[in-house]
């Protein structure tokens, strides 16, 4: 089960640095919402939490790098208000 986990893992990586790599190239980010990214890492930030109270490898590493991800994203939304 360890294999799904980590396959989890990358196809999570596979959602977000889409969006990141076309702020950076673009510099827009008007058609997305704050809100959004706003609940986003707030719920990433709980389960990295709860993650690291259950010691749970793959879990913290998926929500470790989705959050850091999802923070840059959310670093340009509000940054461009």
């Amino acid at each position: 089960m360890i294999i799904v986990g980590w396959l989890g893992v990358v196809f999570g990586l596979l959602v977000a640095p889409p969006q990141l790599i076309k702020i950076l190239r673009t510099g827009k980010t008007a058609d997305i919402s704050i809100w959004t990214y706003t609940f986003l890492v707030c719920c990433m930030t709980c389960y990295l939490i709860y993650a690291i109270s259950i010691k749970d490898a793959v879990f913290i590493t998926a929500q470790a790098v989705n959050l850091t991800v999802n923070g840059i994203i959310l670093w340009h939304l509000v940054k461009r208000k």
